[in-house]
C-alpha cells in the first residue's frame, strides 16, 4: 500500500494506492471520496477507513479534503473537479484507467460529489476552475445518505454553510435533483429510512430524477440506521456509539464496488 498526500490548487488530497505489483495486467479503477460534515467540518470516519476498504477491493482510492465554510459555493465542487482531473492526468503513474474514475460522497460530501456529477459538462463553470469538462468528468457516482435537495426535505444547515445565506431561493439553486440530465454519470445510492438528519427523500428525489432521464442507477434503502453510519461497522463507530453498527448497512461497500466494476468496464 502506497500512501501519499497530494497538493491540489486549493486543498490537499490523500491517495491510497494498492501495491503496483498486484495484478499489473489490468488498469485500476479509481474512487475520489468526499467526506461529509454539513459543509462545516470534514468527517474522518468517512475518509481513510472508506478509502482503505475500496483499496482492499482493488481500487485506487483518494480522499479530497475540499474547502468548507467559511468558503462558499463553488469551492467544494471546484476542489472535487480538480481532484478528478488530477487523478485522470496522473493515471499512467498509478496504473489507473483514466476513463474509470468515480466520485463518492457522504451527506454534504455527497452533495459536493453530486454537484460535480450534474455540472461537469458546464463549460463556463469548468473553465472558471481552469479545467475542461473532459478533464473533470466523473464516470460514476457513489452517494451515501446524500444531501440533495434545498427544498422541503433539505438539511438546512448544509445549504446555509454552502451559500452563507438562509435565503431559501438561493438554496433551491443547489437542489441537485433539478440539475440531473442524461449526462449525469451512472449512480449508486444508499440511505436509511430512519435517517433523522438528512431525510431519505433526498435519495428518493435523486433516484426519481435519474430514472426520468434513464441514467443507470442502483439504490438501497435500509429500514434501520441513523445518519452518518460511514462503513456501519465497529471500525467507523464512535466510542460508545454502538447504534452506528448496523450489519445490514455494512454491505454497501461491496455492493457499490460491484456496481462500479460493472459501469466502469468498457
Amino acid at each position: 500500500m502506497h500512501h501519499e498526500r497530494i497538493q491540489l490548487p486549493h486543498c490537499v488530497m490523500d491517495a491510497y494506492i494498492p501495491a503496483m505489483s498486484i495484478d499489473p495486467s489490468h488498469p485500476r479503477k479509481s474512487i475520489v471520496i468526499c467526506p461529509g460534515g454539513g459543509y462545516q467540518h470534514l468527517s474522518e470516519r468517512e475518509a481513510e477507513p472508506v478509502a482503505l476498504v475500496f483499496a482492499s477491493m482493488g481500487f485506487n482510492a483518494f480522499v479530497v479534503w475540499y474547502r468548507i465554510s467559511p468558503n462558499r459555493y463553488p469551492c467544494a465542487v471546484e476542489d472535487t473537479a480538480c481532484a478528478v482531473a488530477w487523478v485522470r492526468a496522473h493515471a499512467g503513474e498509478y496504473r489507473a484507467d483514466p476513463d474509470a474514475i468515480a466520485v463518492a460522497g457522504f451527506s454534504a460530501g455527497g452533495h459536493a460529489a453530486c454537484s460535480l456529477g450534474v455540472r461537469w459538462h458546464d463549460e463556463a463553470l469548468m473553465a472558471s476552475f481552469g479545467l475542461t469538462p473532459t478533464q473533470a468528468r466523473p464516470n460514476a457516482m457513489v452517494l451515501s445518505y446524500p444531501v440533495i435537495t434545498g427544498g422541503e426535505f433539505a438539511h438546512r444547515g448544509s445549504f446555509e454553510h454552502l451559500t452563507g445565506s438562509d435565503d431559501l431561493a438561493l438554496h433551491a439553486e443547489h437542489s441537485l435533483e433539478n440539475l440531473v440530465t442524461a449526462q449525469t454519470p451512472p449512480t449508486f445510492l444508499w440511505h436509511t429510512w430512519e435517517d433523522g438528519s438528512v431525510p431519505v427523500e433526498n435519495t428518493l428525489m435523486m433516484v426519481s430524477a435519474l430514472r426520468r432521464v434513464r441514467v443507470l442507477t442502483e439504490v438501497h434503502i435500509y429500514p434501520h440506521g441513523s445518519h452518518g453510519l460511514a462503513l456501519a461497522n465497529w471500525l467507523t463507530s464512535d466510542a460508545d456509539h454502538a447504534y452506528q453498527v448496523v450489519p445490514e448497512c455494512a454491505a454497501w461497500p461491496k455492493l457499490a464496488a460491484r456496481f462500479l466494476q460493472d459501469v466502469l468496464t468498457h
